[in-house]
């Protein structure tokens, strides 16, 4: 029997087996409470604890005190967009962001209208990169903060973050970034792109479920926010509850292998990719939305010419795992936001897949890919 073949690793990664091995005596054995540093398996737990928060700064390059550990992108997100609305209201109630961000921003975003927010929204052009006149024309003196994602869960379109940021600083407005899906693809320096909030998950690249971190950057400027979350002052007050240091482990662990993964991306994922692209372009199957655009080195975004996307995953489905370009139920189907703002029919959303290949994908799962496409 053939081994089925998975191509969503936008959706999530497999644990790396070193991961695991680093994470199991978190579980049972060095299973102490982190805050409870009186004796010595608190205290250990508290240092792994400290050893991870290091190890993640370093892979963004910022420092340690900088990172709050969550359960995952999307409580970083809601913290950081919440947190910030409610600290600073003295200067404004205004946030601008993309129409194609991830719905934890924008449903996020949605909330805070509902507690007085006002909130202006960036178009895409047809390759989905945000206008940058339009967000220079639209930040004002009340803007609080710009919220962009380094790159697109759906496309894999990389925004210009580092010329958002320049106009950001100057504007004296946070930018915060949604980095899920470029963590451990590509290289993230909060330095580099002067990102001032950043949310990633350890399940993107190889490492555990329900775990996640927030930077917020202490020097130039100073990020502060109110917390969501009450009852025990963990995270230096930022946000509450007991640490799992299990999955805290973990995240680190992954954060020392992402330079690992980044250059597998790069040497071995980047040519399956343009192979792939090459054959559905050549054989006349689909067009590759945000063809000419720079885009992660896994993810493809294929528009199929004479099938529903819905079709030929329900006919593959046993193989082959992908998934749509739209966010859909059985009960109702509808396109996705992302690829309506960068100009695409409901139709032609309905007609495209992603494709996000991972670290242990080979030629032949390309290959066999096509074939069953052709059939």
């Amino acid at each position: 029997m053939n081994s089925f073949i998975y191509f969503d690793h936008n959706a999530t990664t497999a644990v790396d087996e070193r991961v695991l091995e680093t994470m199991l005596p978190y579980f049972n054995k060095n299973y102490g409470n982190a805050s409870s540093i009186t004796y010595g398996m608190g205290l250990s737990a508290k240092n792994a604890v400290e050893t991870a928060r290091i190890q993640v700064a370093n892979l963004i390059n910022c420092i340690a005190q900088e990172i709050i550990f969550t359960s995952g992108a999307t409580e970083a997100i809601n913290t950081a967009i919440k947190g910030i609305f409610w600290r600073y209201q003295i200067k404004g109630k205004h946030f601008i962001t993309a129409k194609t961000e991830h719905k934890a921003v924008l449903d996020s975003l949605k909330w805070i209208e509902t507690q007085g927010a006002e909130v202006s929204y960036l178009g895409v052009n047809e390759n989905g990169l945000i206008k940058i006149e339009e967000l220079e024309n639209l930040i004002r003196k009340d803007t609080v903060a710009v919220i962009v994602m380094l790159a697109n869960n759906e496309t894999g379109v990389i925004q210009p973050i580092k010329e958002i940021s320049q106009i950001t600083n100057q504007k004296n407005t946070i930018l915060i970034c949604d980095a899920t899906q470029a963590i451990g693809k590509i290289n993230v320096d909060v330095q580099k792109y002067g990102i001032d909030v950043l949310a990633l998950s350890a399940h993107k690249f190889y490492g555990p479920k329900g775990v996640g971190a927030l930077y917020l950057r202490r020097k130039s400027p100073r990020v502060s926010l109110t917390p969501l979350l009450h009852g025990g002052g963990h995270e230096r007050e930022n946000r509450s509850g007991t640490l799992n240091v299990p999955l805290i482990v973990g995240l680190g662990k992954a954060s020392v292998l992402a330079t690992e993964y980044i250059q597998t991306y790069q040497e071995k994922i980047l040519p399956i990719k343009q192979f792939l692209e090459d054959q559905l372009i050549s054989k006349k199957i689909a067009t590759i939305n945000a063809y000419q655009t720079q885009r992660l080195p896994n993810t493809i975004s294929a528009q199929l010419h004479n099938i529903k996307a819905e079709t030929i995953i329900k006919k593959i489905q046993s193989r082959i795992g992908i998934s749509t370009g739209s966010a859909c139920s059985s009960s109702r189907p509808e396109p996705s936001h992302v690829l309506l703002a960068m100009g695409l029919t409901q139709e032609q959303a309905h007609h495209t897949i992603r494709i996000s290949l991972g670290i242990d994908n080979k030629m032949e799962d390309a290959e066999l890919f096509l074939k069953l496409i052709n059939e």
